[in-house]
């Protein structure tokens, strides 16, 4: 329940920045924002990166036996990529297999002005946070420049544009999961992410099972309206709905535990206590 609701008011405050500065961008990169879930996609080995020491790295030095998760976003972000990296860490404590051992994680930065330092300083937070010490061989975090970025980016069906008047990233939050052959999978969105279902996924990947396309609520948050060039009605009824999901699941929690609280047997009285005795 805690964390269903934390999930929720991190939507409501999402919504919010989002409807702030969506008209510094214009109609057709705020349309293009999403996932364009690519299922069964070949993402591109020869792409050359930087890992978080600086060394020149290829995608495909990533994919080798193992299943991949793959993270798109930006070390500087303010919000999306750090609540998405939480979940996620979140949902892997709560799993057997560990980063490094059964799977990889390859975390790749679409601001091309960041540097490896930046890269390296995300890395030692997350790897302590995870606190599982055979990650650090297996969680990658890579910058790269603008034509390796977009090439992978579009590939893997990841949609962002750049807000030049706040000089940040709207992008989507989520996950990639790609098989050992670079073959992707499945998309998990949003910034919550259920054990079970990563861990699902990671095993279908393993033996090259595509899986099926989402659609989270979370997503509507960067929903266009073509129509009438906004993002409010799209912000406003993702706001509303959770807010009536909140109502409704807080009160069904008070019925519940009051419920429990009159099914408890009362203590007798001493006069009742009296009256039992032999």
């Amino acid at each position: 329940m805690k964390r269903w609701l934390a999930h929720a008011i991190f939507v409501v405050l999402l919504c919010s920045v989002s409807q702030s500065r969506a008209q510094s961008l214009t109609d057709t990169n705020l349309a293009q924002i999403d996932f364009d879930q690519k299922l069964g996609a070949q993402l591109p080995f020869n792409l050359w990166f930087h890992d978080e020491t600086g060394k020149d790295v290829k995608l495909a030095d990533y994919f080798t036996t193992k299943p991949v998760i793959l993270v798109l976003g930006y070390y500087k972000c303010p919000m999306l990529c750090n609540a998405t990296l939480n979940g996620m860490v979140e949902a892997l404590n709560d799993m057997r297999w560990s980063i490094g051992r059964e799977f990889e994680v390859v975390h790749v930065s679409i601001d091309p002005t960041e540097t490896f330092q930046l890269a390296h300083a995300k890395k030692q937070t997350y790897i302590k946070r995870y606190g599982r010490t055979v990650a650090s061989n297996g969680w990658h975090f890579l910058t790269g420049d603008q034509k390796s970025i977009q090439l992978l980016a579009e590939q893997a069906g990841f949609r962002y544009a750049y807000d030049p008047e706040v000089k940040q990233y709207a992008h989507p939050g989520g996950l990639i999961i790609v098989t050992p052959q670079g073959k992707i999978t499945k998309y998990l969105a949003g910034v919550t992410y259920s054990p079970e279902k990563v861990f699902t996924a990671l095993q279908d990947a393993s033996k090259e099972r595509i899986g099926t396309r989402v659609k989270e609520l979370f997503l509507l948050c960067f929903s266009h309206n073509p129509t009438r060039g906004k993002y409010g009605n799209a912000i406003m009824i993702a706001a509303r709905a959770l807010g009536v999901s909140t109502c409704v699941g807080l009160t069904c929690l008070i019925v519940v535990l009051a419920r429990r609280e009159q099914k408890k047997p009362t203590a007798p009285t001493e006069t009742e206590s009296k009256e039992r005795a032999p």
